[in-house]
């Protein structure tokens, strides 16, 4: 092959390139090393994380942490919802709770397929205190009350992710109102399903949803007698089934705010009683109702916070994943819990490039600048084809540098360590992206593909943590520890649970499979569900073993490393 003098001048371009990011290297990384202790991290990313209770290979494994014994049902000293969140008020009264962008001006713009696309200018978040949610909490949940709704009686929510979702939930949790949960994207049938299957008789919801999925369902809703819409507008309730009342929220708000209500004694839950009926997707048939009772919600919390250093009142946490997934319902619980913010956004506003933001306006990441946020695959494999089709459109330099020094930091991400330099020069608008300021992401859903997880590990300069779980298991499972550099596992149990193999002999799965035992994942622990509402099988999904655990057999064949190996 002939020398070509294009490749010479990119060499001679490179070599000084090299040089430098050698010598910095060399000068700065005992320094590092020593001050952010990336020794120690690295050991702890190699250490074992769990061990077989019986020495066995196929389980049950637990937490090395919490060896021993399991995790106590409760979360810092409170074993029911509501006393969870009277505890956050007590602590961080005045400060800021849950926020929500006002849009300011909606635009239609016309793309050059013809099609036209709305597009939004939003403002700055509004933010609610503890202590004004508090008495939102407190009068929502007297109106309804006021409205005939009963303690341990159902009362159903199919709504967006929003504010006034969790001011629902926790009005439901303080007054024993087991909260019927549906994803804003059922089909009609599935709607009147889990409506009709439940017998709920109060109905919260959006303006949006009412007019556009629910008005042809309400007829087939015989039990259901009030209707509460959450948006700030009035509606037009001609054409809706006759001895149906519909309420917006703030007036069952000011029903409830009168002195005659507000003095009506509340009967508070207990923990073995019903906090969520959660409506699965129903993508294989007719979808399932998990009957979810308050000390589940407590130790599945419990052991995926423990998996969260340092959360607290300085963490803000960006809302965008369907509330009525079990993953951002204990996510935003857990939130409030620990005193951080929790700011509202939804996969069309979350970033500057989304697809209902209007050119040259912020997304809701700009603004907010959450510390953490959750993601599923699919929104992270958006963001890694946003990002790499920037650096397409760069000059050579700007591309040369970045691919130069995006495999510089995989190669130290690797081996356990970072490269401050290229953080500081390369990524620091790639950061910005997500606000410039998340410290951890927490991905489930689906597995995530260890080429997304290093490109968010190198250009977002945060761990991020794989987790596994099931609404059968309030998604506790397993996490990630933000000290594993590891790709492709989804980490050790949890404290809350352990984990066992079970064979499957059709499929040729044996925990004697070598290298690592194979067979179905089953859960075990206080965070199991009380099972399906009103189903018949109940006894092929869930069994209590002869110690008094209850276990879920989640039906998933996977080769155990991906549970609890510890290896590097």
């Amino acid at each position: 092959m002939g020398f070509r003098p294009d490749y010479g001048l990119q060499y001679l371009f490179l070599l000084p390139i090299y040089l430098i990011i050698w010598l910095w290297s060399v000068i700065s990384f005992l320094p590092w090393y020593y001050i952010t202790d990336a020794g120690q991290k690295k050991i702890k990313s190699c250490r074992t994380k769990a061990k077989s209770t019986t020495g066995k290979a196929e389980g049950p494994y637990r937490s090395v942490d919490h060896f021993e014994t399991l995790a106590k049902e409760d979360f810092a000293g409170k074993d029911t919802l509501d006393k969870l969140f009277n505890h956050a008020v007590e602590r961080f009264g005045p400060s800021h709770c849950l926020g929500t962008r006002d849009v300011l001006s909606e635009e239609n713009e016309v793309q050059p397929t013809g099609k036209v696309f709305k597009k939004l200018i939003l403002g700055d978040y509004k933010w609610v205190s503890y202590n004004e949610l508090d008495t939102i909490v407190n009068e929502f949940g007297s109106g309804l009350s006021a409205l005939g709704q009963k303690p341990r009686s159902s009362i159903a929510i199919f709504c967006e992710t929003r504010a006034e979702w969790m001011i629902t939930a926790q009005s439901c949790f303080r007054r024993n109102f087991p909260l019927v949960t549906f994803y804003a994207t059922l089909g009609e049938d599935a709607i009147a399903f889990g409506l009709n299957e439940t017998g709920v008789t109060h109905l919260i919801t959006s303006a949006e949803l009412l007019e556009t999925k629910l008005k042809n369902v309400l007829p087939h809703i015989p039990k259901l007698k009030h209707v509460i819409y959450v948006d700030q507008k009035k509606l037009n309730t001609d054409g809706y089934p006759a001895g149906l009342s519909i309420h917006s929220m703030q007036s069952v708000r000011d029903l409830g705010a009168l002195p005659e209500n507000l003095e009506v004694p509340i009967v508070k839950p207990q923990p073995s009683d019903l906090a969520v009926v959660m409506y699965t997707s129903g993508s294989t048939g007719r979808p399932k109702g998990v009957m979810i009772i308050h000390s589940n919600l407590i130790a599945g919390m419990t052991g995926q916070c423990e998996r969260i250093p340092g959360l607290g009142p300085d963490d803000t946490y960006i809302a965008y994943l369907p509330l009525a997934h079990v993953l951002e319902m204990t996510a935003e619980i857990s939130c409030v819990t620990y005193g951080c913010r929790i700011g509202y956004s939804s996969p069309q506003t979350l970033s500057d490039q989304s697809t209902k933001i209007k050119k040259g306006s912020k997304g809701d990441c700009s603004v907010l600048r959450p510390t953490l946020m959750a993601a599923v695959p699919e929104i992270m494999d958006r963001i890694n084809k946003n990002v790499m089709s920037k650096v397409q459109e760069m000059s050579y330099v700007q591309k040369t540098l970045f691919t130069l020094g995006y495999k510089y930091k995989l190669e130290q991400i690797k081996r356990g360590y970072d490269a401050p330099l290229c953080n500081a020069l390369l990524f620091r608008k790639v950061k910005k992206l997500l606000g410039g300021r998340v410290r951890m992401m927490l991905s489930g859903g689906a597995p995530l593909s260890p080429a997304t997880q290093r490109f968010m590990n190198v250009c977002f300069c945060c761990p991020v943590g794989q987790g596994y779980g099931l609404t059968e298991t309030c998604g506790a499972g397993t996490i990630t520890e933000v000290a594993d550099i590891s790709t492709g596992r989804v980490g050790a149990p949890l404290i809350c649970c352990e984990i066992r193999l079970r064979d499957w002999a059709e499929g040729g799965y044996t925990h004697k499979d070598r290298p690592n035992p194979r067979g179905e994942v089953l859960i075990g622990g206080p965070n199991v569900t009380q099972g399906y509402y009103r189903h018949e099988n109940n006894d092929d999904d869930f069994f209590v073993d002869e110690k008094g655990q209850r276990w879920f057999c989640t039906g998933d064949m996977e080769s155990f490393i991906l549970m609890v190996s510890a290896d590097c």
